[in-house]
């Protein structure tokens, strides 16, 4: 699995010839050259989308050295999306967005990516050769906007029955995918049987070793959705699956990169800790692949050595020596903040891929570690017996802080570590196809503030607007989080890094690294350049999601205020700052209308443009609702765990549920103190509940295009609410 691949950019009269080995690499040299000669900068649509307005016309292109300019990977593969992005990302995408996706990942240089679409209608087919029936499969599969977890053992049945249109629209995808990804050089990764198995195969065959897992995230444990039967690695049946799940994937799709993702253990811990067995597990598992293709290579997500205590040294090291040396490569998943290739000896001799994940659930919060991914990847290649032999972004969900992404992309391609302060100084420039100075200063704040985390934190959005906290008010502590502003002896003098008194809560509290009087400087600045750059989509993405993020934690902080005042039994104060908190929620609301990256409406119609009838759409949709929202069957008054886990800022979404759950829970606050009574929690619930229940069955229309002026009315919710805060 080694080879030398190069790009090469070079000047020939009033030509440019881009060289390269594949369409990966040509595709890569070309954005190389519109990035770093013409100022050019590409971005996800709905992140503003490209800037091409600063590439001279024909006959006027930027020259390079005479000699040419070598570009060059120092390591092998770079690997894009997490196991989960399927159903965060990309649950509805048709052709077309599949299409824009695979021609960006190839100018960002991607040539490792999952392909996962389609597996269901071969999974079909293999199960029905061991005598399992569709019916059987209702039960097996998850519904269209849950597929990632169904296919992880996580859940089963919820969301479904998958339609048979459904198997056959996505394998016909698939294989558009494909063809796609080989044209251009791409080795797409398939997927692998893990031992995720339909309940009726413990009937077919008794004798099987069959486990039943346990609870993940339902209310009361309800086995019509939970504890999935994961087949033992060891029993003969496993190999036999693996081998026709492999075997089918040949037959359908013709050709493979050999390259398949595998990941059993995944929040599932084996049964037994004795070594020897782990290893006989791990063996078995390659076995079920190379039994269907012998060039087979495993390629296994690292996110059990983080999540799960189980795997201490001498486990980890059995399974990942269960596998020929260069036959296992590991995702190390989280490295960005909890890098595992340091802590176990480089994965004892076992080739590794550098990944950022960066995003959980595709939550929308302005958040990153940038030094840690422009010096990272480095710091790991270069280590002693460096074991590494690419870099990765497996965030769970696309289309949010395309900073993040642009600078991750090139780490494929830098031989040392980047300096971070030198390429944000130039971000702005590329971005919006104009030098701004104001713009310039306004992004080195932001580098050093929320994309500067530091403190460890899983990043996991929590805003009081899109995770309301499930709490008796009495419960809550109305401490202010303390910022602490320390010199900082940098080159970025006169910024501030957050230390941040921790406080014990009873709910799920908003993480904040930084000063958050900084980021309000920095949209300041953003507003006075607003005249400069107001064509760029880029700029109006940008304003948009930083007013967002300031009068977002300005919100937290007056729901303390609504605590505060409740708990001193101060009823005007409880109405006044009640309603300033819904206030916020409306205008935030109105201006996230502005942009399309903001906005509900396109997640809910590509889901139901996927449907082949009125039932289909009813089902699409409501899984679409259901994944941003709640998940499981609650009771009246229980709440998934799983609730807010998928929390969006988008509007149409805070006006339509979010503000009116705050409403409700206010409603009960002020009741408390106008009768003298306790909170009533459990009613509080239920009306909760009923809202969402409702919601998610609600086939209202919301706009698929922004409207709205966002530079006016981000100036209007920054004088209105960061200027001179009410507090």
């Amino acid at each position: 699995m080694s080879f030398e691949e190069e790009t090469f950019i070079s000047q020939d009269y009033s030509k440019k010839r881009i060289k390269g080995t594949t369409g990966v690499e040509l595709s890569a040299g070309l954005h190389w050259y519109l990035k770093h000669w013409c100022g050019a900068h590409i971005s996800w649509d709905k992140t503003g989308g490209v800037q091409l307005a600063s590439i001279p016309v024909p006959g006027s292109l930027p020259h390079v050295q005479s000699a040419g300019v070598l570009v060059q990977r120092p390591i092998p593969w770079s690997y894009y999306q997490n196991a989960v992005t399927s159903s965060y990302s990309f649950a509805w995408w048709d052709w077309k967005r599949w299409e824009k996706e695979i021609d960006w990942m190839a100018l960002q240089g991607v040539n490792l990516p999952l392909a996962f679409n389609g597996q269901e209608a071969l999974w079909q087919k293999v199960f029905q050769k061991l005598n399992i029936s569709s019916t059987d499969l209702n039960d097996f599969f998850g519904g269209p906007g849950f597929l990632a977890w169904a296919r992880m053992a996580n859940l089963h049945r919820w969301g479904g029955p998958l339609p048979q249109s459904w198997h056959d629209q996505q394998l016909i995808l698939q294989k558009k995918i494909l063809a796609r990804m080989h044209n251009l050089g791409m080795t797409p990764v398939l997927p692998a049987f893990s031992g995720n198995v339909p309940a009726a195969l413990k009937t077919i065959y008794p004798d099987a070793k069959i486990a039943r897992l346990g609870n993940w995230f339902t209310v009361r444990g309800d086995p019509r959705w939970c504890c999935t039967y994961l087949l033992d690695p060891t029993d003969p049946l496993f190999v036999q699956i693996g081998k026709a799940f492999i075997e089918q994937q040949r037959i359908e799709y013709g050709k493979t990169g050999h390259i398949y993702n595998c990941d059993t253990f995944d929040e599932n811990t084996p049964p037994d800790d004795d070594p020897d067995y782990i290893a006989a597990l791990g063996s078995a598992i390659y076995e079920a692949m190379l039994k269907g293709d012998s060039e087979a290579v495993w390629l296994m997500q690292g996110w059990l050595f983080s999540y799960d205590p189980f795997w201490r040294p001498p486990q980890m090291k059995a399974l990942l020596h269960s596998v020929p040396i260069g036959r296992l490569v590991i995702l190390d998943l989280f490295a960005e903040v909890k890098p595992i290739w340091m802590t176990s000896d480089q994965f004892y001799g076992v080739p590794y891929i550098w990944c950022m994940l960066h995003n959980f659930a595709g939550n929308i919060e302005m958040y990153g570690v940038l030094d840690a991914v422009a010096s990272g990847p480095i710091n790991a290649r270069q280590s002693e017996n460096s074991m590494m032999v690419g870099v990765g972004m497996s965030m769970e969900g696309i289309e949010q802080n395309p900073i993040v992404y642009d600078l991750m992309s090139e780490m494929a391609f830098h031989h040392s570590k980047v300096d971070v302060e030198k390429w944000i100084y130039k971000y702005p420039n590329q971005r919006y196809g104009k030098t701004v100075k104001a713009l310039q200063d306004a992004w080195n704040i932001l580098y050093h503030t929320v994309y500067n985390c530091t403190d460890g934190k899983y990043d996991k959005n929590r805003d009081v607007i899109v995770a309301f906290p499930d709490v008796d008010p009495v419960m809550i502590s109305t401490s202010e989080i303390f910022v602490i502003e320390e010199h900082k002896p940098s080159k970025a003098e006169g910024l501030c890094r957050a230390s941040l008194k921790e406080i014990t809560e009873s709910y799920d509290r908003p993480h904040i690294w930084y000063p958050t009087s900084d980021v309000i400087n920095a949209l300041k600045l953003f507003l006075s350049s607003a005249s400069e750059v107001s064509e760029s989509c880029n700029f109006r993405y940008d304003l948009i999601d930083l007013t967002r993020q300031a009068v977002a934690k300005h919100a937290n902080q007056i729901f303390l205020k609504v605590i505060a005042a409740y708990q001193s039994k101060d009823l005007h104060g409880v109405a006044l700052y009640s309603q300033l908190f819904l206030d916020i929620v409306n205008d935030l609301d109105t201006l996230l209308a502005c942009h399309e990256g903001f906005l509900l409406g396109p997640w809910l119609e590509s889901a139901k443009e996927l449907a082949q009838n009125e039932e289909q759409e009813k089902q699409y949709e409501w899984n679409a609702r259901t994944q941003i929202t709640m998940w499981f069957d609650n009771t009246e008054v229980e709440a998934s765990l799983l609730r807010d886990y998928g929390n969006k800022y988008w509007s149409g979404l805070l006006q339509d549920y979010y503000g009116p759950r705050a409403a409700i829970y206010f409603s009960y606050l002020l009741e408390s103190l106008e009768t003298g009574e306790d909170f009533r929690l459990i009613d509080w619930r239920r009306d909760w509940i009923a809202l969402t229940n409702k919601w998610q069955n609600s086939r209202k229309i919301f706009p698929s295009k922004g409207e709205g002026d966002a530079l006016n009315i981000a100036l209007q919710l920054y004088e209105k609410y960061l200027q001179n805060p009410v507090m």
